[in-house]
């Protein structure tokens, strides 16, 4: 930053007058330096941004404070005996065409830097060398010495329309009305931090749902992230045993799970375990169960049943990711061990675990984000069932199944977006804090 701000400080003071009235009007100093073609094409995205702001931009963020303060009426018409509604102030795209301004300002600030000092290194190619690129010479950088340019512009622009544009107005939808409390869904107004201390007040019903749903998240990401990694690691271990006959068959009979999309399996897995379902049917023909088995209908063996069934879904891709770190542990520190006389329990603890877990820290830390944003699982499986401990929140809601209900089906957008903040503050801290003191990212060369 303080770089940026010497450069553009530097070629306001030391430029030639091309340079200078580039601050005023963009492109001129590439049109003074024979660059007319992208000149020209800074200069009319100047335009149109100043057409822009004129037509649309200043108004949109005048209205940003009040986000809007007209609200929809209903009229009698004597006429058609009817009654008809005036339209009122969309809060909703008030607030989206301000975040939308912003934004076009950033971009048009960091274009105005970018040309400036483009200009300033044109005015001394020209004196260094009297010579600028042409055209056809940017164009050929562009696919040679520039490619990185031409292939990262697109997704990068991408990232910024569909990712982070649309993140910070769900951002700011926090700080906001926008719900259908107090019929808030078409005219609404700032509201500061009062639904962060909606959420994280544990006296409040909002509050009590929000940490009875966090505390499942992270037990469900736990086990579901630990129990797949453990009983995989022994799976792929057995499999790859020299004793073991048959390893190729074995590892198709797991692999052919991945196969099946996972939605089908979970789909069918809800169906099997239902009270009429074929799995209480057949217990109940053998005579070992009098009644249905509560899957679906007691908070603890849904949740119970939840992991059970994520560890068969799961186990396959953890099998697959350890085959092939034990493929590459260097036989020699098997046999150095067995020399010294270790056992089968100590070379595991010794060599196989720490080298596995070393390689895989940063597949446990996506497992367990991926973990805590499972949302097909539950959704498909209990739906976030079978009672609610508020009005929102079910006994196997996660954040991510709970945001959904919030904004979807409750209408709640303003708590949504306060989960969502919370969920990726939450996944940050955790994945930083964990990753940064691995052995992964201190050690790199530790088992070189």
């Amino acid at each position: 930053m303080k770089n940026n701000r010497s450069n553009v400080i530097n070629s306001l003071l030391h430029g030639d007058l091309y340079t200078k009235l580039s601050a005023i009007v963009m492109g001129i100093g590439m049109i003074g330096h024979k660059q007319v073609f992208k000149g020209c094409l800074v200069l009319l995205i100047q335009v149109a941004f100043i057409f822009y702001m004129i037509t649309t931009g200043v108004h949109s963020l005048a209205m940003m404070p009040s986000l809007g303060t007209r609200a929809q009426e209903k009229v009698w018409n004597e006429a058609k005996q009817i009654y008809e509604y005036t339209a009122g102030d969309n809060s909703q795209q008030i607030l989206l065409a301000g975040v939308v301004t912003i934004f076009v300002i950033a971009a048009i600030i960091v274009l105005w830097v970018i040309q400036l000092k483009f200009s300033y290194k044109l005015e001394q190619q020209l004196k260094e060398k009297g010579h600028v690129p042409t055209i056809k010479e940017d164009i050929h950088n562009l696919f040679d010495k520039n490619l990185h340019i031409t292939l990262m512009t697109l997704p990068c622009v991408g990232i910024l329309v569909f990712n982070i544009v649309p993140l910070f107005y769900m951002i700011s939808m926090a700080f906001t009305t926008y719900s259908k409390e107090d019929e808030h869904l078409m005219l609404f107004d700032w509201d500061g931090l009062h639904q962060f201390s909606r959420v994280l007040n544990m006296n409040g019903n909002i509050g009590r749902q929000f940490w009875h749903v966090l505390g499942w998240t992270i037990i469900w990401a736990i086990f579901a992230t630990f129990l797949n990694y453990i009983l995989g690691m022994i799976l792929a271990m057995v499999i790859n045993r020299k004793d073991t006959k048959g390893k190729a068959f074995w590892r198709f009979c797991f692999i052919l799970s991945i196969a099946v999309p996972q939605f089908v399996t979970l789909m069918i897995m809800n169906i099997m375990l239902q009270p009429s379902g074929a799995v209480n049917i057949l217990l109940q023909n053998l005579g070992l169960i009098d009644s249905p088995l509560p899957f679906w209908q007691n908070a603890m063996w849904a949740r119970v049943t939840i992991i059970v069934i994520n560890i068969w879904i799961g186990i396959p891709y953890t099998m697959l990711q350890i085959t092939g770190i034990l493929q590459n542990i260097p036989a020699e520190l098997y046999e150095a061990a067995k020399m010294d006389g270790a056992g089968p329990v100590k070379i595991f603890f010794k060599i196989t675990l720490p080298y596995m877990l070393f390689v895989t820290t940063p597949y446990l830390i996506s497992s367990f984000v991926g973990n805590i944003n499972n949302f097909g699982v539950i959704y498909l499986l209990s739906g976030g069932g079978p009672t609610y401990v508020g009005d929102t929140a079910g006994q196997t809601d996660l954040l991510v199944t709970w945001l959904y209900k919030l904004t979807v089906d409750q209408q709640y957008y303003n708590l949504g977006a306060v989960i969502g903040i919370m969920t990726f503050v939450i996944l940050t801290i955790v994945t930083l804090v964990t990753y940064r003191n691995s052995g992964s990212y201190k050690n790199e060369e530790a088992f070189m």
